[in-house]
C-alpha cells in the first residue's frame, strides 16, 4: 500500500496531480467492487475551525453532480469523511440517495465520520471500517452545546432544588442561560435525530431482523446517550459498534485481488484516503464530492 509520502511523490510526478491521483484510485475501487463509487470528503482535519467543512444544503448539488449518469442498479459505495453538520441537510441528503439507490448503499469510513456523518452511515445496509476508523455519537448540538447535556444539567438543577431548596440561588446563575424556548428546541432536536435514525435502521440495516424496532432502539439509545458516550467528540471503534448490533464489515481482507497497483481493496481505500488528505493539505479545497468517473464538485475556502 502506498503510504502518505509515496502518494505525495506520485502526486508530484504528474500534471494536474491532485485531481488525477484521487480519480485514478476511485476508478480502481470501482473495479474492485463493480459498484458506483462516490467520495464525500471534508478538510476539517487540515483546516480546523474553518466555516464550510460541515454537511450543509449545498452538498445536495454536489451529490446531484456525482450521481448524474450512474447506473443506479449497481448500488452505491459511499466513502465518507466528515465532522458532521446540519441535521436538516443530512436528512434531505439521505432521502435523495435512497431515492436513487434504494437500500443498496454501503458506507466506507476510511478514517472518521462524526455526528451527522454517523447518521448517514446508519442509513446504509452495512458500514465498512478498518482498525483505524471511527464513528461518533449522534446527539444534536446547538451553538456548540450538546442538547442532551443541556437537558441533563437542567434536570439535575430541578432535582437538586427540589431536595435542597437552599441550592436554588446557586443553580439560578447556571440555568439562567437556558431560556424555555431553547430547552424545548433541544428536546425537539433530540427527538428528530433519534427518530430519523431509528427509521433508517429499521428500514435497511435491520430490515431482516425479527425485532427491527428493538435493534434500532438499542443503537439509537447508545449513540444518542450523553451518559453512554460522555462527549460528542467521542471516537467509537469497530468493536464497540458491533457490540451494540451495528452491521460493520472489516475493511481488512474484503478483497485480496491485486488491481492497478493496489494489492487489495483495503490498500485501494486507504490510498484514496491519503490522496484526499494530500489534496486538502495542498489546496484551498474545503470539501470534495466526486465519483469514480471523475465527475466532481469542489468547495474552496474563500480567502479574505
Amino acid at each position: 500500500m502506498p503510504n502518505w509520502e509515496q502518494v505525495r511523490n506520485e502526486i508530484n510526478s504528474i500534471s494536474n496531480p491532485l485531481d488525477s491521483v484521487r480519480r485514478k484510485y476511485l476508478s480502481i475501487m470501482n473495479q474492485y467492487t463493480n459498484r458506483n463509487i462516490i467520495a464525500y470528503y471534508s478538510a476539517f482535519i487540515q483546516k480546523p475551525g474553518i466555516e464550510g467543512t460541515g454537511i450543509d444544503d449545498n452538498d445536495k448539488n454536489a451529490f446531484m453532480q456525482a450521481a448524474h449518469g450512474l447506473d443506479r442498479s449497481l448500488g452505491l459505495d459511499l466513502l465518507l469523511h466528515t465532522p458532521g453538520g446540519n441535521v436538516a441537510a443530512t436528512e434531505s441528503l439521505v432521502y435523495y440517495l435512497k431515492s436513487l439507490f434504494g437500500n443498496d448503499i454501503r458506507v466506507f469510513i476510511p478514517q472518521i465520520a462524526m455526528s451527522a456523518g454517523t447518521m448517514i452511515s446508519l442509513a446504509a445496509k452495512e458500514i465498512v471500517m478498518g482498525k483505524q476508523s471511527n464513528l461518533g455519537p449522534i446527539d444534536p448540538q446547538f451553538g456548540g452545546m450538546s442538547c442532551a447535556a443541556v437537558l441533563e444539567e437542567f434536570d439535575t438543577a430541578l432535582s437538586d432544588i427540589k431536595s435542597n431548596p437552599a441550592s436554588a440561588s446557586l443553580w439560578a446563575n447556571i440555568i439562567r442561560k437556558y431560556h424555555p424556548t431553547f430547552l424545548g428546541d433541544c428536546k425537539k432536536a433530540i427527538d428528530w435525530a433519534e427518530g430519523i435514525v431509528k427509521d433508517w435502521l429499521m428500514n435497511n440495516m435491520f430490515a431482516n431482523s425479527s425485532v427491527p424496532d428493538v435493534d434500532a432502539s438499542r443503537v439509537v439509545a447508545h449513540l444518542s446517550s450523553h451518559n453512554s458516550t460522555y462527549s460528542h467528540s467521542r471516537h467509537i471503534h469497530i468493536d464497540d459498534l458491533r457490540k451494540i448490533g451495528i452491521n460493520v464489515i472489516s475493511l481488512e481482507g474484503m478483497n485480496n485481488d491485486s488491481i492497478g497497483g493496489c494489492k487489495d481493496l483495503q490498500d485501494c481505500v486507504l490510498t484514496i484516503h491519503h490522496s484526499y488528505m494530500n489534496a486538502f493539505a495542498n489546496s484551498a479545497a474545503l470539501k470534495i464530492v466526486e465519483n469514480h468517473n471523475g465527475a466532481a464538485m469542489v468547495t474552496n475556502q474563500i480567502m479574505r
